[in-house]
């Protein structure tokens, strides 16, 4: 994403006659680069409100602007990370943007950055060194969806420092209790057990998949029946 802002001790050139009204702080992000990084973030934003789907102690979004000046202004300090989630806060899907100091002083427990051409230097970098420093996010990853170049890091003693992989490539985020991982080329959620987390229409067709397979399975065994002479009809 394009970087708003330069660290807290970069001082703000913004006019200072004009008057940002209270409570009224908008995403002003620009819009993804292509159409992988927005299939990617809806993927990942689908995927984990249909595992969570009966918490409501989370938000997450994509694409918005986080305000975090320390002076409680809009006019400086904000990023917008392509994906976070934050926990421990209500899921209210009508906000504009993320205020920290309208949230409680909260900060993402995970962010998720899409590389780009334009982007990915930022990403890797000075983004890496504000959600270290300032945010204090544990968990970050970073994802390029046209090289597949995927990392992770996790927050120790106020150090980024490298998610090691298991055996299937896989990233473990203690945040979100998942894996995440690439799987036909998108980075998806695992769960611990090693099993896709899916998307809603991937959940409603396996639950459709598992119906056929009951009805196929009845039909076989009305079928053995009638061959041995019973009727399957019959309430017994």
């Amino acid at each position: 994403m394009t970087i708003a802002q330069s660290l807290p001790l970069v001082e703000s050139h913004v006019n200072p006659e004009i008057i940002f009204p209270e409570g009224e702080f908008w995403s002003d992000e620009p819009p993804w680069e292509s159409n992988l990084h927005l299939q990617q973030i809806i993927l990942l934003i689908q995927c984990l409100e249909w595992w969570w789907r009966e918490r409501e102690d989370y938000f997450t979004a994509g694409n918005l602007t986080i305000y975090y000046s320390p002076n409680q202004k809009k006019s400086e300090f904000c990023r917008g990370p392509d994906f976070f989630v934050v926990l421990g806060t209500n899921p209210n899907p009508n906000r504009r943007s993320w205020v920290v100091w309208q949230e409680e002083g909260k900060y993402p427990n995970l962010i998720i950055e899409i590389l780009s051409d334009s982007t990915a230097k930022v990403d890797r970098e000075e983004k890496k060194q504000i959600y270290q420093d300032i945010f204090r996010t544990p968990d970050y990853f970073w994802f390029d969806p046209e090289s597949l170049e995927f990392e992770g890091f996790t927050l120790i003693s106020g150090q980024y420092q490298p998610i090691a992989p298991n055996a299937q490539g896989w990233l473990w985020s203690q945040q979100l209790g998942l894996y995440l991982g690439l799987s036909a080329n998108k980075l998806r959620y695992f769960t611990p057990e090693g099993e896709l987390v899916p998307t809603p229409a991937e959940a409603a067709q396996q639950a459709e998949n598992q119906v056929e397979q009951e009805r196929q399975k009845s039909a076989k065994l009305a079928a053995k029946l009638r061959e041995l002479g019973i009727n399957p009809d019959e309430n017994l």
